[in-house]
Order: structure tokens, then C-alpha cells, then sequence
């Protein structure tokens, strides 16, 4: 399971009610910041999820809407939090103005207290835990050197406590190296493997973010078959000429995108001042009715539905 926290869910400027772009993907003990807007060291206090171990942060891209809270919140970083470092992967482009902000402009030739890595990534795998993975792809958006992001959970085996139990193994680290596909040697010497208490293997839950978007039908191959889609619905599609010419996309187009890409659930957000709520919800709803439109703080599981 994976849990998404909207910090920020507005387009190019905040609003009254919404900041900008930044959000919060949990998973166990890993923690993601999901771009970094203006304010959104304010907005993770509000939310109360706090910095502890929110020291690794995805770009999707290098504007400035989506990177400018990066200078406020590692100045924090740097004076008042526990962090041994600080982790921020974008693609080359991202983080050549990335770089401009925090050593132009944070630094200033200072020596931080604790390492900053700015990581260039590319496509592809980008980490690989011992359940999940995440997964960098491309996204179209005006030249931005774009990239979207996939949490997939691996396979796994559920294990079965009534044929364990029948088994006579008891709990403690028996079970543990089981669930890991080892054998186990019990006190009366009888051998145990894997497949005696473990059942048919089972998906984990699948998460795509895409910040801005301009030609959302290339996000096709990197999305099929999520869970959850979250992506932007800056436009209606009465505008749909304007989004084209700025890069962006309308709620129409990407609802028709989660139809065919078989989505769970489609949540969107950077959301523009110029329409009201209901007029983008009902625009995708229209086309997949499980649609959400996400506010500041909302918070989702997201969990694979057989």
C-alpha cells in the first residue's frame, strides 16, 4: 500500500485555498516529496507529517512552480532538522536550475552541514527496495526534460498462519525466513520450504504521478494498469487549443487517458483558478466516473484491487 499526501495541488500560482505543487508518497518507513512549490515547508507543517526522514525529493520538472519551495525548505534542513542529507533526482535539465537555486542562491559558497546530492536520473528504475521499486519514464511538457514517476510494489506470497500452525512451526524468525522463500530446519530436524506455507503470489499496488503534461497519450506504455493516476487537469476542454499551446492538458483528455490505460483511479490536480471545482470533476467524470479532485491536505491509500 501507498499513501499520497497533497501538500499543493494548484497551477502556476497559488490560490486562498491551494498551494502549490508538492506532495507526500509513503511507503512503510520511505518517505518521497513529490516536487517542492513555493511554501511547502509551511504546508508539511500544516498537514503534520513533519521533516523527519523527508529527505528524498522527485522533480518531475525545473519550473519555477514546482521547484521554488527547495531554497526555504533546505535552509531549514540546514539549521534545524535531524537530517544527514539531503537527496533531489530530476533530470539533467531540472537540476541545472536546481543547482543555479540552492548553490546560487542558498549556499553562496557555504559548506552545508550535511551532504545535498543533486542526482541527474534518467528513465528507468531509480530505486529498488526490498518490496517495491520506483521507476522514472518520460513525460512531454515544452522541452522540460519532464519525467514521471512509477511506485510499484513487487509480487509477493502471502504467508498462511493455518498451515504453519498445522505444521507445528512456531512464530518467531522460522516464519520470517519463509516469508523470505528460505527453508527452515526445525528442532526435530524436519525440513520446511517455502511453498508449504506460502500462497499464490499476489500484485502489489501500483501509483503513477505526472506532473504537467502536454501530449498525455505518450504516457500510455508507463501507466497502464495503475491503481491510482495522479495528474494534472489544468485546462476544460473548451480551452483545449490554449493547453496545447502552453504545454498543458484538459480533465477530458486525461479521463479518456485512464480509460485506456485501464486506471483504477484517476486523481487530479494543478488545478487552475480560472474554473471552478465541479466544472473539472464533472468534465472527467463524465469519461471515468472514479475520478477525484484533489485538495490541500486530502490524503489516499492506495492499494492493488483484485
Amino acid at each position: 500500500m501507498f499513501e499520497l499526501i497533497f501538500l499543493g495541488t494548484s497551477a502556476s500560482a497559488p490560490s486562498i485555498k491551494r498551494g502549490l505543487s508538492a506532495m507526500v508518497v509513503k511507503h512503510e518507513e520511505y518517505r518521497f516529496l513529490i516536487d517542492c512549490g513555493e511554501g511547502t515547508q509551511r504546508q508539511i507543517l500544516k498537514s503534520g507529517i513533519g521533516f523527519k526522514r523527508l529527505n528524498t525529493i522527485l522533480l518531475t520538472h525545473g519550473h519555477l512552480d514546482h521547484i521554488l519551495g527547495l531554497a526555504g525548505l533546505v535552509s531549514t534542513f540546514m539549521r534545524w532538522e535531524a537530517i544527514d542529507e539531503i537527496n533531489i533526482l530530476g533530470s539533467k535539465h531540472t537540476m541545472e536550475r536546481v543547482s543555479d537555486l540552492i548553490n546560487g542562491v542558498v549556499l553562496r559558497g557555504t559548506q552545508p552541514p550535511m551532504p545535498i546530492n543533486l542526482l541527474d536520473i534518467k528513465p528507468g528504475v531509480i530505486l529498488e527496495a526490498e518490496n517495491f521499486r520506483v521507476t522514472a519514464f518520460p513525460v512531454d511538457h515544452r522541452g522540460s526534460s519532464s519525467l514521471g514517476f512509477r511506485f510499484e510494489e513487487l509480487p509477493r506470497r502471502p504467508f498462511l498462519p493455518e498451515k504453519a500452525e498445522a505444521l507445528g512451526i512456531p512464530p518467531g524468525p522460522w516464519r520470517k525466513d519463509l516469508v523470505a522463500g528460505k527453508a527452515i530446519t526445525l528442532a526435530d530436524g524436519r525440513v520446511i520450504q517455502p511453498d508449504e506455507v506460502l500462497g499464490e503470489e499476489k500484485p502489489g499496488a501500483k501509483l503513477a504521478i505526472v506532473g504537467d503534461v502536454g501530449r498525455p497519450e505518450k504516457l500510455l506504455p508507463y501507466i497502464q494498469g495503475v491503481d491510482a493516476l495522479v495528474v494534472e487537469a489544468t485546462y476544460l476542454n473548451e480551452e483545449a487549443e490554449m493547453a496545447e499551446d502552453f504545454g498543458h492538458t484538459t480533465a477530458e483528455a486525461v479521463a479518456k487517458l485512464a480509460n485506456e490505460a485501464g486506471v483504477g483511479q484517476l486523481i487530479l490536480t494543478h488545478v487552475s483558478r480560472r474554473y471552478r471545482d465541479d466544472d473539472i470533476l464533472n468534465e472527467a467524470t463524465a469519461i471515468f466516473p472514479n475520478t477525484i479532485l484533489a485538495h490541500d491536505f486530502d490524503t489516499f491509500q492506495v492499494k492493488h484491487k483484485d
